[in-house]
């Protein structure tokens, strides 16, 4: 829902704010009438540090630095393979879901799984990426996807910790990015993150009908909590010092928190949510510190998450070769879906010309 309101390029959108969803923020938008002139093109620079600075989004069609076009490339085209890789883990249990509500939901949450990579891929192609040569970087790993998704699904259980904890993150992760500097990439996460906001219930909701059911659900919940718990840390990259990228595309914008805040928010979120569903986090070293307000909690495996990124995960080759197979074998699909637009186009040429 956009309100336009009087002024220049100033409008309210019903977007996240950090750390919730929903809530009206105030965000300025760049308009072409605000470009400099054509005449002063060694004003560019200046007028992106400007308009970065005033807090404004870049739109696809205003003048950006290469390294800031190729900032974002990566980060949306990696995103957007975190998402339709991640459809794969649940999906998995897509069969043998207790019953049809269960099957059901998973089905509808796979769906929106692969919306999410569509709007990411989309918002790449915005800055000038292509659609295949993104999905050929993936296959061929050059470029990466979350490593999360490199765990396999032992039981029905790890179908909602998924939900609470992957999910949970995500949020955590994702709804600053509403805020993010570039317009298409913020405005493709804010029904993002609506959609994971309503994952992260649909798997609390399921563990805790578990964890009221009997002694093994309950186990089964318990042990899906002490796999995934490391593995969600994880998730928000290394720690700050190790972090090459994340200083960058927070002057930029791009982002606005650093890993080690996001992970911070993440546990601090988490806790209370475990304590309600009556299970324990796998950290001896969480406990609530008056002095900061915070939780401390363990470090999690750097040395795990950098031989998951390299490729050396439970499920990175189970998961490549799978994605590698269904873009072969969906290689039709393309063709005839290109054919069919081609001749459409024909035929909208020829009634032109008439």
């Amino acid at each position: 829902m956009i309100r336009l309101l009087p002024g220049a390029g100033k409008h309210v959108t019903l977007i996240p704010n950090e750390w919730s969803v929903g809530k009206l923020v105030t965000m300025t938008t760049t308009h072409a009438a605000e470009a400099p002139p054509p005449h002063a093109p060694d004003g560019l620079q200046e007028h992106f540090d400007a308009t970065i600075a005033r807090d404004q989004r870049i739109e696809p069609r205003d003048w950006m630095p290469d390294g800031y076009r190729k900032t974002l490339i990566r980060q949306i085209a990696q995103h957007a393979h975190s998402e339709i890789i991640g459809m794969q883990p649940e999906g998995e249990w897509i069969t043998r879901a207790p019953s049809l509500r269960r099957k059901a939901i998973l089905f509808a949450k796979v769906q929106d799984e692969a919306g999410h990579g569509l709007y990411l891929y989309s918002a790449a192609e915005t800055l000038g990426a292509d659609r295949d040569d993104l999905t050929r970087r993936l296959i061929e790993g050059r470029q990466k996807y979350s490593s999360i998704f490199n765990y396999p699904t032992l039981s029905f259980a790890d179908v909602g910790v998924i939900g609470w904890f992957v999910d949970g993150a995500a949020i955590c992760n994702q709804v600053p990015l509403c805020r993010s500097s570039y317009g298409p990439y913020a405005r493709a996460m804010v029904r993002i993150c609506k959609e994971e906001s309503f994952h992260q219930r649909q798997g609390y909701e399921l563990l805790m009908t578990m964890m009221r059911g009997t002694a093994a659900q309950r186990e089964m919940v318990q042990d899906a909590v002490n796999r995934w718990w490391w593995p969600s840390l994880m998730m928000f990259g290394p720690p700050d010092d190790a972090s090459p990228n994340s200083a960058r595309s927070m002057a930029w914008k791009i982002k606005r928190h650093s890993n080690d805040e996001l992970r911070r928010r993440f546990v601090d979120m988490t806790v209370p949510q475990a304590e309600k569903l009556g299970v324990t986090l796998p950290d001896p070293e969480l406990r609530w510190n008056e002095e900061t307000g915070h939780h401390d909690f363990g470090t999690p495996d750097w040395d795990e998450l950098m031989r998951v990124i390299k490729g050396d995960g439970p499920c990175n080759d189970r998961r490549m070769e799978r994605r590698r197979t269904a873009h072969e074998e969906g290689a039709w699909v393309r063709e005839a879906a290109t054919a069919h637009a081609a001749k459409q186009a024909a035929r909208a040429r020829k009634g032109a010309a008439a």
